[in-house]
């Protein structure tokens, strides 16, 4: 069995459908209203156990309070099979929770209190890792104590990465879409103490400092610039992108692969909330399972799709075999 630890945001998403986003100052309706599980360490886990539930152990790792919230969270992850025990329990501040505004183009808009996930720190995660394969961690940027400064490795992330290295654990890291001054700050320490990172185009670009967008447009031509520049930030292993249009990847032995996106018609696409964390799940199996790039995103972009026909972050996500018929329903891009 393979054995994965995913830490990092837990939280509620609160889910509000809305007709429109109004000007400031301006009304504006909401029609329905629902609560899912949120954050890298639901989304991603819960979306990995359930491609191969008999497989895979998928360890829960973070901080939640002691409220109504952190009892659902928890609940919901043992419904799915999912280690809860090296969850910690926050007796000061409440589990992090993110208002989700979301149109009917499944365009979102997120309002986010961080709440226990800003505490979560290296020794939480140290004392409660179980032995595993790989460990992954999302989203940097939103971990305030991790993402901390640190004087020997520049970030408490950094050296809480080093650290399960030197345990003999594979790792890997996501991001979150962010204007943040410190996005080149937080993340570059991390880098040479990554096996593998797996982002969004703006991440990529955010990270690398070379446009994947203009005027809304990808830049295809730049895709490839990206991640070799990742790679000599010190990715040792595998550098994957995704974004609506396609994913691509640079793997060790400097081989780049782009797979299209697939061709699923707008008027099926309920919500995109947590499409990014199940790419993320269909990657990180792949580098469980020692799959080639393409692979890799082939399944990434097949559990993404699977989320796209769900409304909230989680219930799209089914076993293997049911992920990748979609790639006979739909076709790609």
């Amino acid at each position: 069995m393979k054995k994965v630890a995913i830490a990092g945001t837990i939280l509620v998403d609160v889910i509000k459908y809305i007709d429109n986003y109004p000007e400031k100052g301006k009304l504006c309706r909401i029609g329905k209203i629902l609560r899912s599980v949120g954050g890298c360490v639901p989304n991603t886990g819960i979306v990995l156990k359930m491609l191969a539930p008999e497989r895979i152990r998928v360890s829960a790792v973070g901080r939640i309070g002691a409220d109504e919230n952190g009892k659902f969270i928890t609940t919901v992850l043992q419904d799915h099979g999912i280690d809860t025990s090296p969850i910690m329990t926050d007796e000061e501040n409440p589990t992090s929770f993110t208002d989700v505004m979301t149109l009917s183009s499944g365009e979102r808009t997120f309002f986010s209190e961080e709440g226990a996930n800003a505490f979560l720190s290296e020794e939480d995660v140290l004392r409660g890792l179980p032995d595993s394969d790989l460990f992954h961690v999302g989203y940097l940027l939103l971990l305030r104590m991790l993402d901390s400064p640190d004087a020997e490795y520049g970030t408490k992330m950094a050296r809480l990465l080093k650290q399960v290295r030197d345990r003999g654990i594979s790792t890997s890291i996501d991001a979150v879409s962010t204007k943040d001054d410190r996005f080149r700050e937080v993340i570059l320490p991390s880098l040479p103490y990554c096996d593998h990172i797996v982002v969004n185009e703006l991440e990529a670009e955010s990270i690398a400092g070379i446009p994947l967008r203009e005027n809304g447009l990808l830049l295809r031509q730049n895709l490839r610039d990206v991640c070799e520049k990742l790679r000599r930030y010190g990715v040792k292993s595998t550098i994957a992108v995704h974004c609506p249009e396609l994913g691509c990847a640079l793997e060790k032995d400097g081989t780049f692969t782009i797979v299209p996106s697939l061709d699923i018609p707008a008027d099926q696409i309920v919500g995109a909330v947590g499409a990014g964390d199940s790419f993320c799940a269909g990657m990180l199996y792949s580098f469980l399972h020692g799959m080639s790039a393409e692979e890799g995103l082939r399944l990434a972009s097949c559990a993404a799709a699977c989320n796209l026909r769900s409304a909230d972050s989680v219930s799209g996500a089914r076993d293997l075999r049911k992920t990748m018929s979609l790639e006979r329903e739909y076709g790609r891009k």
